[in-house]
């Protein structure tokens, strides 16, 4: 019960602190910058990508049977359309993890220090347990997890039920591992971090879950 009050304190709080317009911003940028950086990136590689793409959906005994699949099933265009939807699909999970680990670095050490200003976190000690070099190992790690599980799951992505389940439980658990260590990494020891890690692993999945899920809405 104290886990849920306290669940719904720290939402309350973080909703007062959200619609600073600095908060705001601070919210809105890793997406502007992240989008204009793929943006331009897809830009330049579409073509050639797709070309490439094509042809190894084509040749591959491994992707071929999908094509084939398709066309079987009455989508006599599969073969037009294929390989933009597989570049997608691959795009989808590089750029949700490329998002996650900008923000990450960037936009949450200044969301702490804007939030351990408020009344609430005054008596808050610096312990510092954590440090850039601890959070880009823990980042790099973390993502090359998460990438990993992303290309061993993303065939059955192709599964209507499964594609609004996956990747929301992808994103919620990277997103509970890269903001758990960031947020703590000044205020907690290591053995702290662990510790809070441990205990609240649960509601913290939940909160990481939550927020891929709405990171999931058109």
């Amino acid at each position: 019960m104290d886990s849920i009050q306290q669940l719904f304190k720290s939402f309350g709080l973080a909703m007062v602190g959200t619609m600073h317009p600095r908060m705001l911003w601070l919210s809105l940028r890793p997406f502007l910058i992240v989008s204009v950086l793929w943006g331009c990136l897809i830009w330049l590689t579409w073509t050639p990508a797709l070309e490439m793409l094509s042809i190894f959906l084509t040749t591959s005994v491994f992707t071929s049977w999908i094509q084939d699949g398709l066309i079987w099933a009455g989508f006599e265009n599969a073969r037009a359309w294929i390989a933009p939807l597989f570049f997608v699909m691959m795009l989808i999970p590089l750029i949700s993890i490329s998002l996650l680990v900008f923000i990450a670095f960037t936009t949450v050490p200044t969301i702490v220090k804007v939030v351990t200003r408020q009344h609430a976190y005054k008596d808050l000690e610096r312990k510092k347990g954590g440090g850039l070099f601890g959070s880009f190992l823990y980042t790099l790690w973390s993502a090359l997890i998460c990438l990993a599980l992303v290309m061993l799951t993303l065939p059955v992505w192709w599964i209507p039920p499964l594609v609004a389940v996956l990747p929301p439980l992808l994103w919620g658990w990277l997103t509970m591992r890269l903001m758990s260590y960031d947020v703590l990494a000044q205020h907690a020891t290591s053995e702290e971090r662990d510790a809070l890690l441990h205990q609240h692993r649960w509601p913290l999945l939940t909160m990481g879950i939550v927020s891929g899920m709405l990171g999931a809405v058109p």
